[in-house]
């Protein structure tokens, strides 16, 4: 690790000594950010990032209707659900017309709220309290989603009603085949639990793979889980946090790709940009139980000011393209990524949908279609393309799957600083 500047080496003693030791930061060499605009990310050193993994900000940092909307609703009203207010009631409308089959939406402050809902209303639902889940998924940090969130690795122990299956393997055979694999290990999931006295409430799924490695295609493998899910009695969650929004170009929703009809869809800060305010959606004959038994409140989810944020950002999708605008540089970036394996035999393979990509690192010296992961050399590429002024991140079980979902606004331009970047890294790396 080189040596911090004075200031920066002040921050982080001072971050440490108030924080404590449970935070993380991203690199070798912390970035010390100030400003945000669009693509663009700028240290206190006035150095400036292109940014290719914030999904958060998805319509661009600091995007000036995003900005403006927050501030007005800010100078007029801030409260809470339980007083009537249209901005709650036109945004559920508005929001609700992007997921046909869905009634009635409910508002939290953020993802993990919205999961942990979610499984509360699978459970009142079925009366059941198994829930499935991928390997190496991440669903957010309550207590009862952190133990189904086995990315966390040893810092948390899975729950007692959760288990555990292999993600889709879509490197190996069509969509009928990856979905017949996925759906049989929920089919043993469903019965491991039954051999302990559970039933299932719920298969969840981040419906691009993200922290699993990232697999979008062949577009309906997740089709046949569906229903495997539905024929144990239990519902289908669908985690829309990271590929919602039209991340992933040819649709809205992440589950759209696959064909399927979800009981519940969760989603998060990208629905503000930012701004801490997130959801679900769901039919009416799901939430009944839940209705009935519980009274839900949540004081600031669904907050004027949140639901004027989130309003800007469904206008910005729309009015500027930016769902055709991840097909159209998603297709374009791939195709540029690829162009690195003639180059670098290390780059194994290249996948996602839209403007979320995973390009995977294997060793050269493996053999056969399942190589052993470049683990290491993922890391030392993340933190060279950091020092080039390029950020973005890495994921999967083994940590060697360079992790790209920039800013929904990204641009071709960008893709092409990006696809040269990362080949000057893994040059660098001797790859």
């Amino acid at each position: 690790m080189t040596a911090a500047p004075s200031t920066t080496a002040s921050l982080l003693a001072r971050r440490a000594r108030v924080l404590g030791p449970a935070y993380r930061l991203f690199y070798d060499d912390p970035v010390h950010l100030v400003r945000g605009e669009g693509v663009w990310l700028h240290d206190a050193d006035g150095k400036r990032y292109l940014d290719a993994y914030n999904n958060v900000a998805c319509v661009g940092h600091a995007h000036p209707r995003v900005v403006q909307a927050i501030a007005r609703q800010a100078a007029v009203l801030n409260t809470h659900t339980r007083y009537l207010h249209e901005g709650v009631v036109d945004y559920a409308e508005r929001l609700l017309r992007t997921a046909p089959g869905m009634d009635h939406a409910m508002f939290t402050c953020t993802g993990s709220e919205a999961n942990d809902l979610a499984l509360r209303i699978a459970r009142a639902h079925t009366q059941a309290q198994g829930l499935i889940v991928t390997d190496n998924a991440y669903h957010g940090v309550t207590a009862a989603i952190a133990e189904a969130s086995p990315s966390l690795g040893r810092y948390i122990k899975l729950g007692p009603a959760v288990r555990t299956v292999a993600p889709p393997d879509t490197r190996h055979g069509d969509a009928a085949a990856v979905g017949a694999r996925f759906a049989q290990s929920v089919r043993e999931a469903a019965a491991d639990l039954r051999a302990h006295g559970l039933a299932p409430a719920a298969l969840l799924v981040d419906t691009i793979f993200s922290t699993d490695g990232i697999h979008a295609d062949p577009a309906g493998f997740l089709a046949p889980a569906v229903q495997a899910i539905h024929e144990e009695g239990g519902l289908f969650i669908a985690d829309e946090v990271q590929p919602g929004f039209g991340r992933g170009g040819d649709t809205f929703w992440g589950y759209q790709r696959h064909g399927v009809a979800p009981d519940l869809v969760t989603m998060g800060k990208p629905m503000g940009n930012g701004h801490p305010v997130a959801g679900l959606m769901t039919r009416a004959d799901v939430l009944a139980a839940f209705g009935r038994e519980c009274r839900y409140f949540n004081t600031f989810g669904g907050n004027p000011v949140s639901m004027a944020a989130a309003g800007a950002v469904l206008d910005v999708i729309e009015d500027e393209g930016l769902r055709e605008n991840a097909r159209v540089v998603g297709d374009y970036l791939r195709a540029r990524l690829r162009e690195l394996s003639a180059r670098h035999p290390v780059v194994a393979d290249v996948r996602g949908a839209g403007l979320f990509v995973g390009l995977e690192l294997s060793e050269e010296r493996s053999e056969g279609p399942d190589r052993a992961p470049a683990t290491d050399l993922a890391a030392r590429v993340v933190n060279g393309l950091r020092r080039q002024g390029i950020l973005l991140s890495a994921t999967g079980a083994a940590g060697n799957v360079l992790k790209i979902r920039p800013p929904l606004v990204f641009q071709r331009e960008h893709a092409d600083l990006l696809a040269d970047g990362i080949g000057a890294a893994l040059a660098a790396c001797g790859a």
